[in-house]
């Protein structure tokens, strides 16, 4: 069992599926012999996530995720079935850990009057910049 929240676990043998295909890119022979990266599917119906984690999730697996719902990791880093396994895992449980958390609502503040002031004479300064620039023009 995974643990990704305090109420929430995985069976990491009946909701992950781990498949091996043949690496793409570079890797000498091996790439045409082995099948050492790993494709992980998980299908998000079979745990319950409340709505809001659902749809943050739904948005942080952006093309990853499929019009049914399952996600699809390809891991592919290391030349070896096991460390791409357990980094397609590993993966998978830091997105939906981070789909977990509730973002904090940002309270809506003023600004300082010094930020103003200091914002103005900014102002200030490179419009007299900007004004010193250029000839001063030939009047006829």
């Amino acid at each position: 069992m995974l643990r990704i929240a305090r109420d929430l676990f995985i069976d990491e043998d009946k909701d992950i599926e781990v498949t091996f295909v043949r690496a793409s890119g570079p890797g000498g022979q091996n790439v045409n012999k082995l099948s050492t990266a790993a494709q992980l599917r998980f299908d998000t119906r079979r745990i319950t996530l409340p709505a809001d984690a659902e749809l943050r999730l739904s948005r942080l697996a952006g093309q990853r995720m499929t019009k049914d719902g399952v996600i699809v990791i390809h891991a592919q880093r290391f030349r070896t079935q096991e460390r791409n396994r357990a980094d397609a895992i590993d993966r998978l449980l830091e997105l939906l850990r981070e789909a977990m958390v509730r973002p904090v609502p940002r309270r809506a503040t003023k600004p300082t009057l010094g930020s103003k002031k200091r914002r103005l004479e900014g102002k200030k300064r490179r419009s007299d910049v900007k004004s010193k620039r250029g000839s001063g023009g030939f009047e006829d």
